[in-house]
């Protein structure tokens, strides 16, 4: 059972180092192996140095199109192997970055390892309860403090309050669905509408009705929810942090 039980983890880490290699190989990372020079020149302690200190414990190299995914990986402490691969995806669900790429790793680790549901959902808690950093860029932070970094960023933000925000953009999203359903029903039956047939009148008439009703529907949820919405949170800039000295 001991060996049946570490198949999925043998599968999921012959994946990683296979993608790894794959991106190395197909990769220009000569010009990136300077910027990971300058950033080894850094102070101690910040989120440049760190990174580039992580890459070389683990014999990586930064690579292009993945520079923000090793800063988040130092940032948020997630260590570069598969499991913490799979934790990282499901912070950064929680987090609001929602990709395909994203959701197929974690989808990927989430069927094969399931004594890590657990896990998974604090990591996915986690996200949800933090500042929003997909957008995070290694040449706007490297020169901050890398613990300082953390306190502000990971476990700041109201689970019930972000999970509100949520489910209004879910509520605005469904809502505008709903009007553009119902004024494609609604040309489409509209034809039907002007023919001498009485079945094509009666067909198109109950499906016109219908999609009339979903966009007055959707038209008033959005009215409601728009109407409810107040203004949106911004992030702090990159300012309020401390650089090391």
């Amino acid at each position: 059972m001991k060996k049946i039980s570490k198949i999925p983890q043998l599968i999921i880490t012959l994946s990683f180092h296979l993608a790894v290699w794959l991106i190395e190989h197909f990769s220009n990372i000569e010009r990136y192996q300077k910027k990971v020079d300058k950033l080894q020149e850094l102070e101690k302690g910040t989120l440049g140095k760190d990174i580039a200190e992580c890459l070389s414990k683990n014999k990586l190299r930064l690579v292009p199109g993945y520079e923000s995914h090793d800063l988040k990986h130092v940032l948020l402490d997630y260590k570069m192997n598969p499991v913490d691969e799979i934790r990282m995806q499901a912070f950064m669900i929680g987090n609001g970055n929602v990709s395909i790429l994203s959701l197929a790793i974690f989808l990927y680790g989430f069927l094969l390892l399931p004594n890590k549901w657990r896990t998974f959902y604090k990591d996915f808690k986690s996200g949800l309860a933090s500042q929003p950093i997909k957008h995070w860029q290694i040449d706007q932070y490297a020169k901050y403090c890398t613990a300082d970094l953390r306190k502000r960023v990971i476990g700041t933000e109201d689970i019930q309050v972000v999970m509100q925000v949520k489910m209004k953009k879910l509520s605005l999203i469904a809502s505008c669905l709903s009007m553009i359903l119902g004024v494609v029903g609604m040309l489409y039956c509209l034809p039907f509408l002007f023919s001498p047939v009485l079945e094509d009148l009666v067909g198109a008439g109950f499906p016109f009705v219908g999609g009339a009703v979903l966009f007055a529907a959707g038209l008033i949820s959005f009215s409601i929810n728009n109407r409810k919405a107040g203004p949106n949170k911004d992030f702090m800039p990159a300012g309020v942090y401390s650089k090391v000295a």
